[in-house]
């Protein structure tokens, strides 16, 4: 005699709009057709609509999701980004790319970087060009330029590039609505004011709105921000605090109107007590600064903004409030935390949607059956906790790799300790240059990590190995890369020509 087979999930309830809900809504509605999913949101909690960057990984949860690209940027005045322009982060007088894609081009199992560095190193600062040269992503986002990738000339740098989106946060999740209640999503409206744990199991029974209705299911996606609603509040798990190497508390974001020219790419500046972000969208330009609220007050951080906006703000400056860090278990019970109410570590490599998507996808590789088995929660949970603990050490590098001491808000980033993770990796690549990924999962590639340690200054060997390309030969090697990358570069449209031919958004209703 065998035991019973585990019953399929019924009904899945997501507790919170915005974003993180209906990129859940949208995913999950789209894939699981036979399953009855609800969405509650209240009116009188809104999100705040500023302009959200991206990384290329997004048009991967586009695929998944069914949504036309075009569509998709028509809906949310969206652009599109090559990579990410740091103003500042070295020593307040400097200025890097971070761009995404493809570096120039391989020796043998040896990276452009390590050929570069070689070079640098035998022939003194002037032997070769600045970093962003070998890079198309960087040399035309510099030059205001954009292209799709051509797949179809394999040996052309633009079969290579890679993009990802500039879009209104706010127009990007009513987008995901529509779809949604299209797909079948039931929205609910209404405040919960209590959570129902069941007696017996600890799981969350229902909710209870409050206008007394109550709302059940199988299955509860916590996407309710920062309060966590259900798997803080209600079930009581921890939030790790990861403030003593992210010193980021608080933001404050404020549109202005549009700034030409129509950059493809997310500017950010240091400042004395954080970085401000500039977003370029099609109607209007996105805004925020970043800062510590231990080393600047709200009023003084307000006045750093408005003085470095390009243009006439168009609102107030609105205040988000944050704690870098992560759920100790994103499942838990039947409760699953996607979003915010999962761990939030800060903006700078615009890696909060990303996290929202690898959230929503794990989700869809481990989705339960009513008896929740214990193997797949932990799954998810390890997954989880490396996700965020590899995006965590790529941040903290940002901060820890600088020249600067001029406040005491940088002087004790420079000087702070850092987790060991990045201690290690920061060695090997002091060493040699080098770096392997130590899991598939791993997001950030060789190509991001040597951009921003060469950006900011760090003291980076190379691999030996780079000798077995002669001067001679090597010279010339560079010497090619940067001539084609400057060629077609300068043969691609301008990127607000781009657009408007391709995919200009319709006007924004008075």
């Amino acid at each position: 005699m065998t035991d019973a087979a585990p019953q399929p999930i019924k009904t899945v309830i997501i507790v919170g709009g915005g974003t993180a809900g209906w990129m859940t809504a949208a995913l999950l509605s789209h894939v699981f057709q036979s399953y009855r999913i609800r969405l509650i949101e209240s009116d009188e909690i809104g999100i705040i609509g500023v302009g959200e960057a991206t990384i290329p990984a997004i048009r991967d949860y586009n695929t998944l999701a069914g949504i036309d690209q075009v569509e998709m940027i028509r809906a949310t005045q969206a652009t599109f980004k090559l990579g990410i322009d740091f103003v500042g982060w070295r020593d307040g007088t400097d200025r890097y790319f971070h761009g995404f894609g493809k570096i120039g081009q391989d020796f043998m199992w040896l990276h452009t970087h390590q050929l570069w560095l070689r070079a640098r190193a035998e022939g003194g600062g002037g032997a070769v060009r600045h970093f962003d040269h070998y890079a198309l992503n960087c040399l035309a986002a510099r030059q205001n330029r954009f292209t799709y990738p051509d797949p179809r000339n394999p040996l052309s740098p633009l079969a290579g590039i890679d993009y990802a989106y500039q879009f209104d946060a706010s127009l990007f999740a009513r987008f995901l609505r529509t779809r949604s209640e299209a797909q079948g999503v039931e929205r609910i409206e209404g405040r919960i004011v209590d959570v129902a744990l069941d007696g017996e199991s600890g799981h969350v029974a229902h909710v209870v709105m409050a206008d007394g209705r109550t709302v059940g299911g199988d299955l509860f996606v916590d996407c309710s921000g920062m309060r966590a609603l259900l798997i803080g509040e209600a079930l009581g798990v921890a939030y790790e605090d990861w403030n003593q190497w992210l010193l980021n508390d608080r933001a404050l974001a404020v549109p202005c109107e549009r700034v030409e020219p129509l950059t493809p790419y997310t500017r950010v500046t240091a400042r004395d007590n954080g970085w401000q972000w500039r977003i370029p969208l099609q109607h209007r330009t996105g805004n925020g600064h970043v800062y510590s609220s231990n080393h600047i007050s709200d009023d003084e951080a307000a006045s750093v903004l408005l003085a470095g906006l390009d243009a006439r703000p168009l609102a107030d400056p609105r205040p988000v409030r944050f704690r870098p860090g992560k759920r100790a278990r994103a499942w838990d019970k039947n409760v699953v935390a996607i979003g915010l109410s999962s761990g939030f570590l800060e903006p700078l490599e615009s890696t909060s949607i990303h996290l929202i998507q690898t959230g929503i996808i794990k989700l869809l590789g481990l989705f339960p059956h009513r008896g929740f088995a214990a193997a797949d929660i932990a799954e998810y949970n390890r997954q989880h906790d490396f996700e965020f603990t590899d995006v965590r050490d790529f941040i903290v590098a940002h901060y820890k790799v600088t020249e600067r001491e001029d406040t005491p808000y940088w002087r004790y980033l420079r000087n702070m300790p850092i987790p060991d993770s990045l201690a290690e990796r920061l060695d090997l690549f002091a060493s040699s240059g080098r770096f392997y990924k130590r899991a598939a999962a791993e997001l950030f590639r060789v190509e991001s990590w040597v951009q921003v340690l060469l950006g900011q200054g760090f003291a980076m060997g190379y691999d030996p190995n780079a000798a077995l390309m002669p001067a001679d030969v090597r010279t010339p090697f560079l010497a090619d890369i940067e001539e084609v990358i400057a060629d077609v570069a300068a043969r691609m449209p301008d990127h607000a020509a781009f657009i408007d031919q391709h995919c200009k958004a319709p006007p924004i209703a008075a």
